[in-house]
């Protein structure tokens, strides 16, 4: 058996081994493995089975990773998510549909410092939907909000989703990570847009709240939230003006963010620090054995010639940047429904990127538009991750339905954003090509 054909084996045993649960790191270590022992005999795949695992835990550029997993873990533990649905709520609460803007603010902040859809999408579905409820807000459009919003973490900086494309592509970490600052303020503009909208074509929507917040609440609130702001500045302007690199970034925000969460928990021991070191340890983990798996696949999928072969069929259906764009889009609005995140981008840009690197198209911008993809993936019914990561933690309050229908209009408002970045390209590369250091 020649290795275009084992290879191609183990492509379709990937899918087969994911549709009966097989964790998608170890079907893809597995499977690459055993790709190179049947093709090129037991030195090769040993000899990459004992290479290729430490070179990956031992390179300084993926440091970046942990770091901001735990910058999210700890700046959840602080308890800053009610903070920042707190400072929302008490300034747009009297507008017309404000709850369902503060939830998309909040989300927006928050995700400058967490980089998880699904940790988003929980987090603001148990503090702000009994909320929305409570004031008569429609309770299919309060879980689609949430839901919808809970997708910023992939694109709005640091964005884990941005550095593992950034490192599976070999492409600088820091300007992925500033270009997504424009494309995730313009989704959340978008948002607030689309909801004045709604409201104003349907007011039942959203009743009128007629609790009134002070002046000195409203400030309150927001001087309770500053800390985060600078913590977003110092690491984000660090990295825009090359004052240090995305991996120092990260290791200074985990640091912020521990201050911050240190100040608020002070006098109640350091079960909550425990508590967020081991789900730190535990996620980081996981990304690593999905990367380490899927370097392992890609490397047989080199060596046995499948990529060459997917980059010849691109090249013949899919031959402008135009149609590729098109197809790519498909692709992965699809796969969402099936693959989380890191899994997806793994398991697919081994393929995707010499293609696009065929096509000569702009890298940073396929990283952004990609990255939007997964954002509309994620949300995508019938089974886009974060519509059950938010009916999960609703306990009951809401039917799937209630999910699909509330989340609809906010695909539409994806859609409308990713059309804009595909027709300005600008929009994600203009950052980029200011910043002083990559």
């Amino acid at each position: 058996m020649d290795p275009l054909t084992i290879g191609y084996i183990c492509v379709a045993a990937l899918f087969i081994f994911l549709a009966l649960g097989v964790p998608v790191g170890v079907a893809m270590g597995v499977l690459g493995v055993a790709g190179m022992y049947v093709g090129f005999g037991e030195a090769f795949a040993f000899g990459q089975l004992r290479t290729l695992p430490f070179s990956v835990v031992n390179n300084y550029a993926f440091a970046v990773l942990p770091m901001f997993v735990l910058m999210g873990v700890l700046a959840e533990s602080s308890g800053i998510t009610s903070q920042l649905f707190h400072a929302g709520e008490l300034w747009l609460r009297n507008r017309k549909g404000g709850l369902y803007q503060a939830v998309v603010v909040g989300s927006a902040i928050f995700a400058a410092v967490s980089g998880s859809t699904i940790v988003n999408a929980v987090v603001f579905t148990r503090l702000a939907f009994p909320h929305m409820i409570r004031f008569g807000y429609s309770r299919a459009l309060s879980i689609g909000s949430i839901a919808a919003a809970g997708s910023f973490a992939a694109m709005i900086p640091p964005s884990i989703t941005m550095v593992i494309y950034a490192i599976i592509t070999e492409q600088s970490v820091g300007k992925l990570l500033i270009a997504g600052a424009l494309p995730g303020i313009l989704t959340a503009v978008v948002y607030l847009m689309g909801i004045s909208v709604m409201v104003r074509i349907r007011p039942s929507l959203a009743p009128d709240i007629k609790e009134l917040s002070t002046r000195a609440e409203k400030w309150s609130a927001l001087w309770g939230v500053s800390p985060v702001a600078l913590l977003i500045v110092l690491v984000l302007g660090g990295i825009y003006f090359g004052f240090f690199p995305p991996s120092a970034a990260g290791a200074i925000g985990a640091f912020g963010a521990f201050c911050i969460a240190v100040t608020r928990k002070w006098g109640q021991g350091s079960k909550w620090l425990t508590s967020s070191l081991r789900d730190a340890a535990s996620v980081s983990c996981i990304i690593f054995i999905i990367l380490i798996g899927g370097l392992i696949f890609s490397r047989m999928l080199v060596v046995s010639g499948v990529i060459d072969g997917f980059v010849e069929l691109v090249n013949t259906f899919a031959y402008s940047p135009l149609r590729f764009m098109i197809f790519i889009s498909i692709m992965y609005i699809i796969l969402g429904c099936f693959l989380d995140t890191t899994s997806m981008l793994v398991v697919t840009l081994p393929f995707v990127f010499p293609a696009v690197q065929q096509l000569d198209i702009d890298p940073i911008w396929f990283g952004i538009v990609l990255v939007k993809l997964i954002e509309i993936s994620v949300i995508t019914p019938p089974v886009g991750i974060n519509l059950f990561a938010v009916l999960g933690s609703v306990s009951g309050q809401a039917q799937f339905q209630d999910v699909v229908k509330g989340v609809l209009p906010f695909l539409l408002m994806e859609i409308l954003v990713l059309l804009m970045l595909i027709a300005f390209p600008s929009i994600a590369t203009w950052l980029p090509e200011q910043m002083i250091a990559s």
